[in-house]
């Protein structure tokens, strides 16, 4: 969005009010239930307090759309029904939080035409309207494909997005190619296919190490204090940060998008490894030192917290979350498979031996048995696409 200045206020009031909303529907739950009665708030009874809520603070929380606050109730209904299926399932519960202004950056609109209004003026170049705010400008990147059903005000940083979901009829899907491919996610490359082929991996977060390192050093000579009391410098400070990473979430998106349009344009199907990323960039526990009580044996930490972040810069879980939404627009299959041993198993049809001791190298594979040679990761690929084939001749569609 292109807001003016006087709609940038309006939009960051919007978003102030709605974080109240949130705080303090969280707030009337949390005394209710830390009350003897334990009595227990739903959606339902916050919802009914909207008008009297709206009458008493007109000048702030009713001059914003009905529906908006809505959303804003049930995205904190959302976040207590996922604590309380976290707690029943044993996992860590993660407690809902009060949201301070600056990580509240979202208003979700539930129907197009209630409160808001996208394409707000015809005949003019794109425009969006919302209730309290006007009618803002709008840098249209792509056409709208289908009948608008939500909107939703986003704020990164100093810029404004618009955000639509809209409805339309079944995509038609691609002409099929006749071609599979298996990929094997790497860090010394972004990814390689069972074809021999091979993506560089970009690291995008590794480019921009420097600037944030100094920016952040420039960040950490200013006292911390609230939003309000910050100098102008603090600001600029915080600001560019923000933008530094920013940057470097947009680059990995475009990455992540581009690679995966190729792969969907290319091939029928698609096998990949199932990696479970939580699991891989997880710390390794503390390892006590018997003979000395209160101290601790190495536990490779350091080592392992290069690799992880080598791990989330590649951004593999984002790319497959991509990929796999872009298949099913284009009527692709996607098949996700065992990895284990798959760099570790000979690709030759008349072999099929496993062993650590065929992968010399990170990059290089030798068979130790047949003498067949390639480099790891294609052989990991070719290895992924044949279990994602017998899978598919186990469970035809």
């Amino acid at each position: 969005m292109r807001p003016t200045a006087r709609q940038v206020q309006a939009l960051a009031a919007m978003l102030v009010d709605h974080c109240s909303l949130y705080n303090g529907a969280l707030e009337e739950r949390r005394d209710a239930y830390r009350h003897a009665s334990k009595t227990t708030v739903k959606y339902g009874q916050q919802s009914a307090q909207l008008k009297d809520i709206r009458a008493f603070d007109p000048q702030r929380q009713g001059r914003w759309s009905f529906s908006s606050q809505q959303a804003t109730l049930r995205r904190l209904d959302k976040a207590f029904a996922a604590f309380f299926r976290r707690v029943k399932s044993g996992e860590k519960p993660g407690y809902p939080r009060f949201r301070g202004v600056n990580w509240f950056d979202t208003v979700d609109f539930p129907r197009d035409g209630d409160g808001c209004r996208w394409d707000s003026m015809p005949g003019h170049p794109p425009r969006v309207r919302f209730r309290g705010v006007g009618h803002v400008k709008v840098n249209q990147h792509r056409q709208v494909v289908g009948r608008v059903k939500t909107v939703s005000v986003k704020r990164e940083g100093k810029r404004w997005y618009v955000v639509l979901t809209a409805e339309q009829s079944k995509p038609e899907p691609l002409e099929p190619t006749g071609s599979v491919v298996g990929i094997d996610l790497g860090i010394a490359n972004f990814l390689a296919d069972s074809n021999g082929g091979f993506v560089s991996n970009p690291r995008f977060g590794r480019e921009n190490a420097e600037a944030l390192a100094q920016a952040q050093r420039h960040l950490a000579t200013f006292p911390r204090a609230c939003r309000d009391k910050r100098s102008k410098k603090h600001r600029r400070a915080v600001e560019k940060v923000a933008d530094l990473h920013g940057k470097v979430r947009r680059q990995r998106l475009d990455h992540a998008h581009k690679t995966a349009l190729t792969l969907v344009r290319r091939h029928d199907l698609i096998a990949h490894e199932k990696l479970s990323i939580s699991n891989m960039v997880r710390t390794p526990k503390p390892k006590p030192d018997p003979a000395r009580p209160g101290g601790f044996l190495p536990n490779g930490a350091a080592p392992k917290a290069g690799l992880n972040k080598s791990i989330t810069d590649a951004g593999w879980g984002v790319f497959l979350a991509i990929l796999t939404s872009k298949a099913a627009s284009a009527g692709r299959t996607i098949i996700a498979v065992d990895p284990r041993n798959t760099s570790r198993t000979c690709p030759q049809p008349a072999c099929g031996h496993v062993s650590g001791e065929n992968r010399t190298t990170q990059a290089k594979f030798h068979c130790v048995r047949c003498g067949h040679t390639d480099h790891a990761d294609t052989v990991g690929a070719i290895n992924v696409l044949r279990a994602g084939l017998v899978h598919c001749d186990a469970n035809p569609a």
